[in-house]
């Protein structure tokens, strides 16, 4: 190359940061572009490449997602910041649409985990994940964190439980509450740290020693600030409202006490939320789906509606449910109990033999439950054919049978529209007394569990076509179209495996991922590639806005049907009640849509924490359960193969990993691209979906980590 030509491209980068990078001039553009307009030849684009990855690695320039290249404006941007045990971290922002932006450990500015920040991008790696520093800690996150006391002489020291808070907090004497060391303590931070000097905090409560019977799941609970306890005013006032249901509460509702309908949920279920009812009417169907009425117990701005507000929802823990309402009402007057006259609203619907809704009713009602039914139960009449049900339950059976024909017929019709059906095993912890596991074991998903899911789908869908269409303000149950970025990753890596997904203009349509789980079934690669689909997805959430649920495939979806365990369902009973008195005007209109977005954004975090808190306890117990069962074998599948080591699944759901340095029989090459390890001298391999024999090695219940090894 000339000598001219160093100057021109030294020139160029000049142009680049100090003309066409101005922002009343500059606007985004692809590297053609770009070459046109700065007089690159073809012969000496590589030279403008390298100077493009320059500026970007120094911050400059930034490049999108589809190639084009613009001006890098350190805008401040606000989001929640997350520890990582090795120093550094991330923090995920408030524009969900955003990718986290990585923090190295010299950047974090004195925020610890959970801390609401404000963040300035530094750098914008060419397919790398941003890098920024923290410029300001908004709002502490944790005043409060569990941790495990350790005494000193004079002092004592608590080390969080959280991996992710990667400083232990200094307790000064006469501060720990004559916690003993090992005892699970609640810490409230009176100083956060500055450069090299520990954080300050007082112990504010003892859990007990971190052995004791339940104070694992009570430390998760404190955690994650799950509320356990309803204040007193709360509680009484579910007392008072809580009474039998009255002449005068039954008044003006479409009385249906003699319809036949049942109940079906677990064995062990008590807030009974949702009965279904089922008639023929010639070729086409009447179902019937009656939920509890619950807001004519729980009034907008009363003690017990910002209480439900706060908790946004029930949390299934392993041992216990922290419910949204007092069980005063979610188990009692709200609970539609077989044999009592009941309070509901109900979605009536006509469905024809295709499984298309040619018409439907919303109404108040009354109803009163002919029988509680189990999954079990009703699995065992349609399937099992248990002889002694039928006969139990006689007048019932050709209800039953007929609802699992409607419900065979509904799912198909989803399916063919391109449905997604997710079919992982849930896991299902059986505990002794003393909160220890016993065993552990796939949830059954059967034909009685998939009838009622069947039921509910299509009155949620229903209800939330209904709403769309009269424009009032409403919440909706939203998921959106994958980010094209994951499907172009998910659409390399299953190509590994002789599998394709088409796109179209860088969308996906769900059908595409419905192909795919159905052309993986029954194959070794099955559950990794379906989790890995899940993965690309994205978090269905609440909005006001109604833009589609790309999962169930449909434009139009809310939820409806379990207004006792989720707020959003209460809310939106609400509008459903006041549009049918006839009492949303323009007035109750725009109170709604001054409220609601802010519902659907609490109802969203406060699902996610509940959702967190539920896998962290199944987790806990998994390690807990494996724990006397070091050295023994088990067969097992790889979920995961990453660059530390391979992970493996049992039939029983547990998980655990296998180091790779703990591969002693040949030094493993990992090949990023494959998911897989290979033997450097034996060729042996390591992959997804193989199935292997491991030992258990180690169950650290802390860590709530399990290490294998393999067997050979």
């Amino acid at each position: 190359m000339s000598k001219k030509k160093k100057i021109d491209l030294y020139e160029i980068r000049k142009k680049l940061v100090y003309d066409f990078m101005c922002e009343d001039v500059y606007v985004p553009m692809k590297i053609k572009e770009l070459m046109i307009i700065l007089g690159v030849s073809k012969e000496d684009r590589p030279q403008l490449d390298k100077i493009l990855e320059e500026l970007i690695d120094e911050g400059k320039i930034v490049i999108s997602k589809r190639g084009k290249y613009s001006k890098a404006v350190e805008n401040r941007l606000e989001g929640t910041f997350v520890g990582n045990p090795r120093g550094f971290g991330f923090v995920e922002l408030d524009d969900d649409t955003m990718d986290d932006i990585f923090i190295p450990s010299n950047c974090i500015n004195g925020a610890i985990h959970n801390d609401r920040v404000e963040v300035v991008v530094t750098q914008t790696p060419k397919g790398k994940r941003k890098e920024g520093k923290i410029e300001k800690i908004i709002q502490r996150g944790n005043k409060q964190i569990v941790c495990t006391y350790e005494q000193s002489q004079n002092f004592g020291f608590a080390v969080p439980d959280s991996v992710k808070f990667n400083s232990d907090i200094f307790i000064p004497k006469g501060k720990s509450k004559n916690a003993k060391s090992g005892d699970k303590i609640v810490v409230e931070i009176t100083k956060y740290a500055q450069g090299n000097k520990h954080s300050e905090g007082k112990v504010v409560e003892v859990l007990g020693g971190k052995d004791d019977v339940g104070t694992d799941i009570l430390s998760i609970i404190r955690t994650n600030d799950l509320p356990e306890e309803f204040p007193v005013r709360v509680t009484n006032q579910a007392e008072r409202v809580g009474k039998e249901v009255s002449s005068a509460d039954m008044a003006g509702r479409m009385d249906i006490r003699d319809w036949m309908m049942v109940t079906i949920d677990g064995e062990d279920a008590k807030d009974l939320d949702d009965a279904v009812s089922l008639t023929k009417e010639g070729d086409n169907y009447k179902l019937g789906v009656h939920i509890a009425d619950v807001t004519n117990y729980v009034q907008e701005g009363s003690a017990l509606d910002r209480e439900a507000i706060k908790r946004g929802t029930s949390v299934y823990l392993v041992d216990r449910v922290i419910p949204m309402l007092p069980r005063a009402l979610s188990n009692g007057i709200c609970s539609l109990n077989q044999g009592e006259n009941r309070l509901a609203l109900s979605c009536i619907m006509t469905i024809d033999e295709k499984g298309k809704v040619i018409d439907y009713k919303i109404a108040e009602t009354v109803i009163k439950v002919d029988r509680r039914m189990s999954y079990t139960q009703v699995k065992k009449i349609l399937e099992d054919k248990d002889e002694e049900l039928i006969e139990e339950y006689k007048d019932f059976v050709p209800m039953f049978e007929e609802m699992a024909k409607l419900a065979g017929i509904l799912r198909k019709r989803r399916m063919k529209r391109g449905s997604i059906d997710f079919d992982f095993p849930e896991t299902k912890v059986i505990l002794d007394e003393l909160g220890k596991p016993v065993e552990i074991k796939p949830y059954d998903r059967n034909v009685a569990t998939k009838l009622i899911e069947d039921f509910m789908l299509i009155a949620n869908e229903t209800v939330a076509t209904a709403y769309f269409w009269q424009e009032t303000p409403f919440l909706y149950r939203t998921h959106e179209t994958p980010d094209p970025e994951k499907i172009d990753k998910l659409a390399t890596f299953i190509n590994n495996f002789g599998y394709t997904i088409h796109l179209k203009k860088d969308q996906i349509h769900p059908k595409e991922i419905q192909k795919l789980l159905n052309n993986i079934q029954g194959s070794d690669e099955e559950a990794l590639i379906s989790r890995l689909t899940l993965r690309s997805m994205q978090q269905a959430r609440y909005t006001t806005e109604c833009t589609g649920h790309f999962g169930l495939a449909t434009t139009y979806y809310c939820h409806f049907t379990s207004p006792i365990r989720r707020y959003p369902d209460l809310q939106i009973h609400r509008i459903i009640k006041e549009s049918l008195r006839g009492k949303l005007n323009d007035t109750r209109k725009k109170h709604y849509q001054d409220i609601l977005p802010q519902i659907a954004k609490s109802s969203s975090d406060l699902e996610r924490r509940a959702a967190e808190s539920e896998r962290e306890t199944v987790k806990l117990k998994k390690v807990e359960y494996m724990k006397d069962k070091i050295n023994q074998e088990f067969d097992g599948v790889i979920s995961g193969v990453t660059q530390w080591g391979i992970f493996v699944e049992l039939a029983n759901t547990v998980e655990g990993l296998v180091r790779i340095a703990d591969l002693v029989d040949d030094f493993y090459i990992y090949d990023e691209d494959k998911y897989e390890f290979y033997g450097e001298s034996t060729g042996k391999t390591y992959k997804l979906g193989q199935k292997v024999k491991i030992k258990v090695k180690k169950a650290d219940v802390s860590m709530r980590a399990l290490d294998f090894e393999m067997v050979e």
